[in-house]
């Protein structure tokens, strides 16, 4: 765990793979997501709440591909998985997986 992160810090701005947590502090829930925003990556994001509004609201706008609430990690093969910005293109799992795995081809032929 790291606390007293800056948004300048190379901590707070690239994808870290491990087990990691950053704590940046923030003034109110618009100050919170544009720290979560800002950076060029947006595999996935967490947040907790009691509030379903809330929620709903910052799920919105927060720009990653997954955004798990109140939990962390959870997933099924059937449900789309993947990052928006650097965090990658396309999705893995699910049916929404399958265009990456196939090659179309198209044959004509006159006879």
């Amino acid at each position: 765990m790291f606390d007293r992160v800056t948004p300048g810090m190379r901590l707070a701005r690239e994808e870290i793979f491990g087990p990691v947590l950053s704590v940046l502090t923030f003034d109110d829930l618009d100050d919170a997501v544009a720290l979560a925003n800002a950076t060029e990556y947006g595999l996935a994001a967490g947040l907790w709440t009691a509030d379903l509004s809330t929620a709903h609201k910052v799920a919105r706008a927060l720009r990653a591909g997954t955004v798990w609430v109140n939990c962390y990690e959870e997933g099924d093969l059937s449900v789309p998985f993947g990052g928006m910005k650097q965090s990658g293109n396309g999705r893995d799992k699910s049916a929404h997986a399958l265009e990456k795995y196939t090659e179309l081809k198209t044959t004509w032929i006159q006879l």
